[in-house]
């Protein structure tokens, strides 16, 4: 269809409901609102589309869910770095904030936004079927987060395989060739016909020589990414192990190979039981056991598909298994989110920035969200000064938001990575994550930070309890297993760090491989001496990825006065050598008698402890702005120095 006859039946639509719209002002009814957000079970979308679209939108996404945890018998599916959905109404709409592909909008009617902080979904409901246009992504971040850590060629044969997904009113269907009979056969005004993407067809398999599947299972993306038989081989393994229910092999295979570091053919031969020729023979067998080219139906009704053994899959979720809600937005809140996931994609930071600009030019449009969109436009800058006080505006609108206080530690954080010094308010940035983690307890970024600053506060152990909540979180992030080394490093726990710093050292981030084949190096020094003598004198460490001698000394054996002294410089007294432990439980009186001594009695399940600070105006608090010698009943986490069995020197206390 030519491109002005799909603008003008894209464009009809609108016309006439700006003239019912119109006639309704006219006659003194009161119009829909524009924005409205329809959340459901697991997602939340914002959509200025209306409610039935904006609730098939949320259903798709759980009826994707739901068929992944099916696929891979999960009962429970975690998602731990937020994602929001946004579905625009038009075309138009869609195209002002659509990624560039060689200086257009793309074609395809929705995309995925990965980020830092959270993830994107971006639907343009102009276009049947949209959701398919985010399937293949979808699968691999839910893959990501609920599957162990795998090779390459899996998790894209397994997303490949997951976009051919096919969904009705009462059936599904997937395995489908999944560049067959896509629902938008049309390029949307000012765009390209096409996006080049890499998908797996059977002209490929049926054209081409087979990869060996050891080349296959260890190949890594060249220049220009893979080889196309990379893709197409990759989706019908994937299709062979689910349709002959060989996960659990699979499962097997990355145990030897990733965990105990099998050879490849060896761990084929062990975990599938036969040899990686007999396993490349089957797969071809099955790929020959079904025609390409015979039509398949869809579950739309009408349609068809070629290409691949389309498998039903248990009867989907319904509308009516979804239950959801709707709520109004206030439209300068819904111009600001569209505006904060444009700034993301530096093709729209310009002009989303001055749509930020524009809203809070009027004070009856000022909002939170804007001001917080703005302080992350500006730690992309590394201008964070103005970042602070965009969010310092944020927190007077409005206190209670969670991504303000997510900020308010990121910006700290950021600014001491960037200059290779401690955090900077380390005690604030700990009471931010704590206000955060209470709200987004499955928000892995936001543990992993609070395991950080933590460290630095001075608990080691409470700097363990977040970040394995992180790996629990998130288990394939090798960033946290190497910040649970670090951890474990200051906290002298050689025999825990040491496996994990063995496995890292042939990490493909060379970042982190380079980081953990060092601290292997520093190990037997750093065993012997607590410290690394050449790095007493140097700059604080990062906080990222730290040299962990100096987080050793801080967190577990205080500051080391004896610094390089002229002869007669008096000798400093000996540091104090006590390791700081960690208890939780219930403080029940402060003694303040002694100012400005003070001693708190802790009481857990199995003891009572009098934990004594020489200062308590300088103690580091997390949780409360000051001191307070009235507190009672009040539940704490101590970090301490044992003097005996029932006393110690406090380090800090968390407040909660």
């Amino acid at each position: 269809m030519p491109i002005i006859g799909v603008l003008a039946r894209r464009l009809l639509p609108a016309v006439l409901l700006f003239a019912v719209t119109a006639s309704s002002v006219a006659f003194g009814r009161s119009s829909e609102p524009k924005w409205i957000r329809v959340s459901s079970a697991h997602f939340s979308v914002l959509t200025d589309a209306g409610e039935k679209k904006g609730r098939l939108a949320s259903l798709r996404l759980e009826q994707m869910r739901d068929i992944f945890s099916q696929l891979f018998l999960k009962t429970k599916l975690q998602l731990p770095e937020p994602l929001d959905v946004i579905a625009l109404q038009s075309d138009e709409e869609y195209i002002r904030v659509a990624p560039f592909r060689q200086g257009q909008p793309i074609s395809v009617p929705g995309f995925f936004l990965p980020g830092d902080d959270r993830n994107y979904i971006v639907l343009d409901l102009a276009a049947d079927d949209s959701w398919r246009a985010v399937s293949h992504d979808f699968g691999r971040l839910l893959l990501r987060f609920n599957y162990p850590p795998t090779q390459d060629w899996f998790d894209e044969g397994f997303a490949q395989y997951f976009s051919s997904l096919r969904l009705g009113d009462n059936q599904a269907q997937v395995g489908g060739d999944p560049t067959q009979n896509l629902p938008w056969n049309h390029a949307l005004p000012g765009q390209s016909p096409a996006d080049p993407s890499p998908s797996p067809s059977f002209s490929e398999l049926l054209s081409r020589s087979w990869l060996p599947l050891p080349e296959l299972f260890t190949m890594r993306p060249g220049p220009s990414g893979y080889p196309p038989m990379f893709y197409a081989q990759s989706w019908i393994l994937m299709h062979y192990l689910l349709n002959r229910n060989k996960l659990s092999d699979a499962g097997a295979y990355f145990g030897l190979v990733e965990i105990r570091k099998v050879a490849v053919e060896q761990a084929i031969q062990q975990a599938f039981g036969m040899s990686a020729l007999q396993l490349e023979q089957a797969v071809k067998d099955y790929f020959h056991s079904f025609p390409p080219s015979e039509p398949q139906p869809n579950p739309k009704a009408g349609a068809t598909s070629s290409g691949g053994h389309l498998n039903q899959v248990p009867p989907p979720l319904g509308p009516l298994d979804v239950g959801g809600s709707v709520q109004e937005v206030v439209d300068a809140q819904g111009q600001a989110l569209v505006a904060e996931m444009s700034v993301r994609l530096p093709e729209h930071r310009d002009q989303g920035e001055k749509n930020l600009e524009t809203i809070i030019a009027d004070p009856k449009m000022d909002n939170v969200i804007v001001h917080r969109a703005l302080a992350w436009v500006r730690m992309e800058r590394k201008e964070f000064d103005q970042a602070d006080e965009e969010l310092a505006r944020a927190r007077e609108l409005d206190s209670k938001d969670t991504w303000t206080h997510y900020y308010l530690a990121l910006v700290k954080f950021r600014a001491a990575q960037l200059g290779q010094k401690p955090i900077a308010g380390v005690s604030n940035m700990i009471q931010d994550l704590v206000f955060v983690v209470d709200k987004e307890p499955d928000y892995a970024e936001a543990h992993n930070m609070l395991a950080l600053a933590r460290l630095q506060g001075g608990g080691v152990h409470s700097a363990t309890e977040s970040i394995r909540v992180a790996i629990q979180l998130s288990p394939r992030s090798e960033q946290y297993l190497l910040n649970l080394a670090q951890i474990d490093l200051a906290g002298k726990k050689w025999d825990d760090a040491t496996p994990l710093l063995e496995r890292l050292k042939d990490s493909s981030n060379p970042q982190i491989a380079q980081t953990a084949r060092k601290n292997l190096e520093d190990l037997p020094t750093l065993k012997k001496y607590g410290v690394l003598p050449q790095e007493r004198a140097s700059q604080p460490p990062q906080t990222g990825p730290a040299n962990p001698a100096q987080a050793t000394a801080a967190s577990q054996d205080g500051e080391d006065a004896n610094s390089a002294q002229g002869e007669a410089t008096p000798a400093e007294p000996a540091p104090d050598r006590r390791k700081v432990q960690f208890v939780r439980g219930k403080l029940t009186s402060v003694d303040c008698s002694h100012n400005p001594v003070a001693i708190l009695t802790v009481r857990t399940n199995s003891r009572t402890l009098k934990l004594r600070t020489d200062n308590y105006k300088s103690l580091l608090l997390v949780g409360a702005d000051e001191f307070s010698c009235e507190w009672t009943d009040r539940p704490v986490i101590a970090n301490y120095k044992a003097g005996g069995k029932g006393d110690g020197d406090l380090v800090s206390v968390e407040v909660q």
